[in-house]
């Protein structure tokens, strides 16, 4: 019997995505009913309580932080859905409304979205700028026009593409948007270990940044890099030296040139490195 209290005791831990935003949260639900995928929740954020759809339950604890997890404050309802539906209008217009304000004010700044929150009458309005932005006077007329609680938030050019969404070059729904809002740094060191073009148009998203996508093979190619001779090295060959030109890791092709403009494609597992000396070896018997 203990045990089974025990089990009925344990916490169910959901992340939940917010359905403005598309940030994620970690939260418990007390109802006793579990939750499902799919299922729209209002949830306490940073900013408010907003509606969220619950993406799955959380196998594992270990990189959150339990101060930060927080409860579900109950299943959506056909209330929630219709306030949420008419609030879609009010948002667009609430946005027209403020870019004729910030046109007015002449104020440096990109308006991204607006959104009302499901609660409590406040309406938050997301931007981006080059620098820091006086809005006082911005934020007094809007309160001004709309009688309720105005919050402006400055966000990043990448938070931009997580809230707006939209196709990356790899015609897939953008990263930040669809996979994962926890952005990583990423550095154009991991494109050079990855071999890939360093053309800016080549390996940046839509967010003007370096495509996040850089950092999910980055680890498996710096392990395996280590074990092939290095792009641009020397090797010789019965008195002849070669160049590497290329070092493919996935076909395993290393590409050498000769002096004589004589190029070779070899699989890698002709060559081998001799651990007292630190050079690499050669076979192109096969090759010659």
């Amino acid at each position: 019997m203990q045990e089974e209290a025990a089990m009925t005791n344990t916490a169910v831990y959901y992340r939940v995505k917010i359905n403005h935003s598309n940030e994620t949260y970690v939260y418990t639900f007390q109802n006793q009913n579990n939750l499902k995928k799919g299922d729209v929740v209002i949830a306490p954020t940073k900013y408010g309580n907003d509606a969220g759809t619950v993406l799955g339950e959380v196998a594992s604890l270990n990189d959150i932080d339990q101060e930060d997890i927080q409860e579900i404050i109950r299943l959506a309802g056909e209330e929630d859905f219709q306030k949420i539906e008419n609030q879609k209008n009010q948002e667009a217009e609430a946005l027209e409304v403020c870019r004729q304000k910030i046109e007015s004010h002449g104020l440096d700044m990109k308006l991204v979205s607006a959104h009302y929150l499901i609660d409590e009458p406040k309406v938050l309005f997301f931007f981006t700028a080059e620098q820091r932005v006086d809005f006082r006077a911005l934020v007094k007329d809007l309160v001004s026009h709309f009688k309720i609680r105005i919050e402006l938030r400055q966000i990043g050019v990448r938070d931009e593409s997580r809230v707006l969404g939209g196709l990356g070059v790899c015609g897939r729904f953008l990263c930040c948007n669809n996979i994962t809002d926890k952005l990583k740094p990423v550095s154009i060191k991991m494109a050079k270990e990855q071999n890939l073009s360093l053309s800016s148009m080549k390996i940046s998203g839509p967010c003007g940044r370096l495509l996040c996508c850089l950092s999910y093979e980055y680890d498996f190619y710096k392990e395996e890099n280590r074990r092939y001779p290095s792009e641009g090295s020397r090797i010789s060959y019965k008195s002849t030296t070669y160049r590497i030109t290329e070092v493919n890791i996935l076909s395993k092709i290393i590409k050498l040139s000769g002096s004589e403009g004589n190029y070779f494609d070899v699989p890698f597992r002709y060559f081998s490195f001799n651990q007292e000396k630190k050079t690499w070896n050669v076979d192109l018997k096969e090759f010659l």
